[in-house]
């Protein structure tokens, strides 16, 4: 296996002004740790306050849906891995993107509700939210179904997901939140 040049790596990441970036088996301590990490580094970095509270939780919000996602379907530490991306933008912006191994139902399934959510306007989304708060939770869900119009929600621009099939009835699945 060849290494990387981190040289390169750091090039890329400066260059698409990436804060942080993870990829491999994450946890509940490793969800903590980058999650401190980012607040701090948002805070010292003098982001509004406002700002801080939505990025840590959005990214908060993707991670341990791909955590619940791995153990609930049982999936080894090969498979039980994510890829995060941080970054910032010349706008002011931070984009928070996540993705992980599904099963291509589930993909699909998850990218159409992305797509659904990316059409609604703010009073949609909040209408969608206190709607999904008085429906019951489906047998066997681990949460109520809010996180992901919650992110919505906090998104200063419409989600965006994409699907990559990789054969085997799995893919590739990649969310972005613009904040």
């Amino acid at each position: 296996m060849k290494t990387p040049s981190l040289y390169s790596l750091r090039e890329r990441f400066n260059g698409e002004n990436i804060l942080i970036c993870f990829n491999g088996p994450i946890s509940r301590s490793l969800i903590e740790e980058i999650g401190n990490a980012l607040r701090n580094y948002l805070q010292s970095a003098e982001v509004r306050a406002a700002a801080v509270m939505d990025v840590f939780s959005v990214y908060i919000e993707m991670s341990q849906n791909i955590r619940h996602y791995a153990i609930s379907h049982g999936y080894g530490e090969a498979e039980a891995t994510a890829t995060v991306v941080i970054a910032n933008d010349e706008r002011g912006h931070y984009t928070v993107s996540a993705g992980n191994l599904v099963e291509v139902a589930d993909g699909a399934a998850l990218k159409a509700r992305v797509e659904t959510l990316a059409t609604l306007d703010k009073v949609q989304l909040k209408a969608a939210y206190k709607e999904r708060l008085r429906k019951p939770r489906e047998p066997g869900a681990t949460g109520a179904g809010l996180g992901l119009i919650e992110i919505a929600r906090k998104a200063s621009e419409p989600l965006e997901a994409s699907l990559d099939e990789l054969g085997s009835g799995r893919a590739f699945f990649s969310l972005r939140a613009t904040i």
